[in-house]
């Protein structure tokens, strides 16, 4: 298999598994690994430098999440995601953030907004920077913050089943970076209406950002459906 990744830098302190599950996230978001291939664990740790073992875990997780697909006695394999499926888990996205996001209104704490404006803050800076992968993390940082205030363990779980989507689907976003301004503008609404408690106007704001990111990421697909 031809898996172009650089070896896994020493310096980086992160548990390898750690490390491995973002590289061959990065190489299946990309298409450096392409839909339907057969994953060789072999393979893969000889590509990043690394033993079987934090492979098998990356593996794992990216299973976890619809990345990857295990065939019995077959092994593992890229998942096939069609653009239509990933559009559909889009507009389930939308909803089921928008949901997070009133409920955030409802029961944030003083702690808890003060650590959104923490987040908020480094997407700011993430944004005068120009960085689209520290971006991408802080953005990622801030939705799953908000969503561990819910404390709602189905929201939890729902929004885990569509993480391919949530890959795939900020890294197309994040690739537009005319759209970061207007991204970091409706971040700063949604924490503002949760600030005020008004979980129906955060719903809202979350739902049309979510679903304007949708429509960035596949134009096409969203124009007409």
């Amino acid at each position: 298999m031809d898996l172009t990744l650089d070896t896994l830098s020493t310096e980086d302190l992160r548990p390898l598994a750690e490390r491995a599950y973002e590289r061959l996230r990065e190489a299946l978001i990309e298409g450096v690994l392409a839909p339907g291939s057969k994953l060789s664990e072999r393979g893969l740790a000889q590509a990043l430098g690394v033993s079987a073992q934090p492979v098998r875990e990356a593996l794992r997780r990216l299973e976890a999440e619809g990345m990857v697909e295990t065939r019995p006695r077959s092994g593992s394999f890229v998942a096939s995601l069609e653009t239509a499926r990933l559009v559909d888990m889009g507009r389930i996205r939308a909803a089921l953030e928008g949901a997070a996001a009133g409920l955030a209104a409802r029961r944030a704490t003083p702690a808890d907004l003060a650590a959104l404006q923490t987040r908020l803050a480094a997407i700011r800076a993430a944004t005068a920077l120009g960085d689209p992968v520290v971006l991408r993390r802080e953005n990622e940082a801030f939705h799953t913050a908000l969503l561990a205030i819910t404390g709602n363990g189905f929201l939890d779980r729902s929004l885990h089943a569509l993480k391919v989507y949530d890959h795939i689907g900020r890294a197309r976003v994040l690739s537009a970076d005319d759209q970061w301004p207007q991204a970091l503008a409706e971040h700063t609404a949604i924490l503002a209406a949760i600030a005020d408690r008004d979980a129906e106007r955060a719903e809202a704001l979350m739902r049309a950002h979510t679903l304007r990111s949708l429509s960035v990421a596949f134009p096409e697909e969203t124009r007409d459906r």
